[in-house]
């Protein structure tokens, strides 16, 4: 049973990854992280429960609070980059300044 988890959690990190790889708009990029940071999440708990020990699952709790508020401070950065650029391509931002 735990290989099935293992199956959507390795697909959903290489869908996260290949999408952050070949996607060039920045909030596009950062939902590609968020799918990777979902699939460690769910290895994290599918190991913690069929190895019997429930300190992945806290890990997990405080890995979504964590990537919530990384998810709550990117967001933020963007926007702003956005707003000063008025470029939301990664390839298209050739200076930061502040």
């Amino acid at each position: 049973m735990i290989n099935e988890y293992l199956l959507l959690s390795a697909t959903l990190f290489t869908i996260g990854f290949i999408g952050f790889l070949i996607r060039r708009d920045l909030i596009v990029m950062l939902m590609c992280l968020e799918i990777m940071f979902n699939a460690v999440n769910i290895s994290f708990a599918a190991f913690s429960y069929y190895g019997g020990n429930f300190i992945g699952q806290v890990f997990v709790l405080f890995s979504i609070a964590l990537a919530a508020s990384e998810a709550a401070v990117g967001l933020a950065i963007v926007l702003a980059l956005v707003r000063a650029t008025g470029v939301n391509h990664s390839d298209e931002i050739i200076r930061l300044r502040g």
